[in-house]
């Protein structure tokens, strides 16, 4: 779902001759690397094959033969994302203590998540762009990376469940309802950060995990249904 092509400043001779040193497996990094950069700015129908191979450095005939299709490319751009995220939450999650408390568990969660937000911004801007202009590759990161990573706290809910400590049986609902909560804040700061919750980020979250835990009746029923 590229736009048609439109004329782009060629590659310096420095450029090329960099590029010409690059190992297969580098090069091909760095054209995913140069295709999420064009795609978070200008989206994938305002972004040519042309403008990709120019800003990897590359001719179009040498993108072409790193990925010979355009879901090749977006199935990479992908992998390459999941691997980032990964990477990110396995260095916050070294944090975390094996025997933690719910509350630990899930302000460590909501710290997690918004960090994403406010840390990886080009990111947010590519899934944006693909999901709004129904591109595959927000199908592709939605069944490879969010679904998996739901997943992973429903497990920790279903656990808890099994041992007595939540009332609430749908795990799914559970790790849902906090995760879309703590989720939708980070995206509206990313939009809107003049309208920010007062105090750091931390305070914010804790905040949001004491209302997740302990709700905000007074006593059960105490509230008008």
């Amino acid at each position: 779902m590229l736009a048609d092509a439109r004329p782009e400043k060629t590659p310096t001779a420095t450029q090329t001759k960099l590029k010409s040193r690059m190992t297969a497996a580098e090069r091909r990094a760095a054209i995913v690397e140069a295709a999420i950069a064009r795609f978070a700015m200008h989206g994938f129908r305002g972004t040519t094959t042309r403008e990709l191979a120019a800003a990897a450095g590359v001719s179009e005939p040498v993108l072409y033969q790193h990925f010979a299709t355009k879901r090749d490319l977006y199935t990479a751009i992908v992998d390459h994302l999941i691997a980032r995220t990964h990477a990110r939450f396995d260095e916050r999650a070294r944090q975390l203590e094996p025997d933690c408390t719910d509350r630990q568990f899930f302000q460590w969660l909501g710290e997690s998540i918004l960090s994403y937000y406010s840390e990886t911004p080009e990111q947010i801007r590519l899934l944006l762009f693909s999901a709004l202009e129904g591109h595959e590759l927000a199908e592709l990161w939605y069944q490879k990376a969010t679904v998996e990573f739901i997943r992973w706290v429903e497990r920790y809910v279903e656990k808890r469940v099994e041992q007595g400590a939540f009332t609430i049986r749908e795990p799914a609902v559970v790790a849902r309802a906090f995760i879309y909560m703590v989720a939708h804040y980070g995206f509206t700061c990313l939009l809107f950060p003049d309208y920010r919750l007062p105090g750091p980020d931390a305070e914010v979250v804790a905040r949001f995990v004491d209302i997740f835990l302990n709700g905000i009746l007074v006593r059960p029923h105490a509230g008008r249904e």
